[in-house]
């Protein structure tokens, strides 16, 4: 069978994929540049060439997932009341819906991320500007115009547990959606 030759985009984009169906099967441990050349169906060069390490392989799958989070966060903002709680609720249903749509795989690359200080900061970097957009978002609804460091953290503390809780099947999506949203509603209006 004949090898199909990509461009450069698009070897990327099958590789993100594969990478990923790679996790969702066998774990992130499972996740090397080797298993990854063998799994796509390309030479090891092919993967080298995108990534230079599977540290830099983990960072492209959270940044790409990361993407996709923002993105869902505005199509839901486009959708959403303009008043605390309908932005509370486009930023619930982006955060969980997204972490539903990613599945148990991005707990495998999050652990992974944690294991490296490199990594670990791509993660920060990341958590650090999706939450400041989100700061951003609330902030005109919020009584002193200005939502504390700790009240932030405390939404996005929450998030993750109830998007995890989402995932493992411990709660239900409307549920963990619909406790975030009133959750945002009550930390940003008394702020």
């Amino acid at each position: 069978m004949a090898r199909t030759r990509l461009s450069r985009s698009d070897r990327y984009d099958q590789l993100v994929e594969v990478s990923w169906a790679l996790v969702r099967a066998e774990g992130a441990d499972a996740l090397t540049l080797g298993r990854l050349a063998e799994h796509a169906g390309v030479a090891k060069p092919v993967v080298y060439s995108h990534f230079a390490s599977r540290a830099e392989l983990l960072a492209a799958l959270f940044t790409e997932f990361d993407d996709r989070q923002t993105v869902m966060l505005e199509e839901s903002l486009d959708s959403s009341a303009a008043s605390l709680d309908g932005r509370a609720r486009a930023i619930a249903d982006s955060y969980v819906g997204c972490a539903l749509a990613q599945g148990r795989e991005l707990t495998g690359v999050l652990a992974a991320l944690e294991g490296s200080p490199e990594l670990e900061q791509v993660k920060r970097s990341a958590e650090r500007a999706y939450s400041e957009r989100c700061r951003s978002i609330l902030e005109p609804y919020c009584p002193s115009g200005e939502i504390p460091a700790p009240s932030i953290t405390a939404i996005f503390g929450a998030a993750e547990a109830l998007s995890q809780a989402a995932v493992s099947g411990s709660l239900k999506p409307e549920e963990a959606t619909g406790e975030l949203a009133e959750l945002i509603s009550a930390v940003v209006g008394k702020a």
